[in-house]
């Protein structure tokens, strides 16, 4: 599907609980010079932020920094080619393009775990929610006692010196338009607001600020601070689990931490740790 451009002020919607973003005030909120952010567009729909950021990118016709929204996905997906599907405008649905051509390729799987502690810290701020990471890339609420995923990242090699990270929020959604049983929004976790336009700019300077820490220390996730606060906000780490892992293995055994390489650590009951550094996990039980 080809996207199609928004301005600022959008007189077709209807919703009013749900007014469309303004492109315009975000591009002056959060494009300047010397910063990270070069462009930020807003698009009503398109199948994937990703996939046409992606191809941008090949293609030569995105800079660092371009910040590509979607108040609607048709095709959004997740880890595994999951799809994530929302009602127009009750969501976060956005991909930036990232050139960390100063950090070893060795520590590029950092970038979802970083983009994870970004967007947690920013919706803490802005929307009054703790959110928690469910390893590698769930952005948990609680929802009446229980924890719900009420996002994801998904991260993509662009070109090649090119990442692509998306992430999808869901903001105002109510029990009866959630996806699947289990999700939540940042609405039922009683968020002191649902404006999407604060929200994003929360969400987009955090960022900026873990990446530009990161770069800082040319990946290191222990100079620039990522591996502590990440550990520090995973919901993972300290609980039984069980890893889905690539030619239908499973491992199960005790998150215990996540090392240098940002992958899961599993404690199994023969004693043996075994790093993880793709595949599905299940929460067994609470810490």
């Amino acid at each position: 599907m080809t996207p199609r451009d928004v301005s600022g002020d959008d007189s077709r919607w209807s919703d009013l609980d749900r007014p469309p973003l303004n492109a315009a005030a975000l591009r002056r909120g959060l494009v300047r010079e010397g910063g990270l952010w070069s462009g930020i567009e807003v698009v009503t729909d398109t199948g994937s932020t990703n996939s046409d950021l992606v191809a941008r990118a090949r293609a030569g016709k995105a800079a660092e920094g371009t910040v590509l929204v979607a108040e609607e996905q048709t095709a959004g997906r997740g880890r595994l080619d999951r799809q994530w599907t929302a009602p127009p405008r009750s969501g976060l649905f956005f991909s930036v393009l990232l050139n960390p051509a100063d950090v070893p390729v060795s520590r590029w799987g950092w970038l979802p775990l970083l983009t994870g502690v970004a967007v947690a810290t920013g919706l803490s701020r802005s929307a009054g929610v703790d959110t928690a990471l469910k390893w590698p890339n769930d952005l948990l609420v609680t929802v009446g006692g229980k924890e719900r995923k009420a996002g994801g990242i998904l991260a993509e090699r662009a070109g090649e010196n090119g990442v692509v990270v998306g992430v999808g929020i869901n903001v105002s959604l109510r029990e009866d338009e959630l996806p699947v049983p289990g999700a939540g929004s940042l609405a039922l976790a009683g968020a002191v607001s649902t404006d999407r336009d604060p929200l994003l700019r929360a969400v987009l300077r955090s960022l900026e600020e873990w990446y530009d820490r990161w770069r800082a220390a040319a990946g290191d996730p222990t100079v620039s601070g990522l591996q502590e606060t990440y550990a520090a906000g995973c919901a993972t780490l300290g609980r039984t689990v069980r890893a889905e892992l690539p030619g239908d293995r499973s491992l199960v055994g005790e998150a215990v931490a996540v090392d240098g390489d940002g992958r899961l650590v599993i404690a199994t009951q023969e004693g043996v740790q075994e790093p993880v550094g793709a595949g599905d996990i299940v929460h067994l039980r609470p810490a």
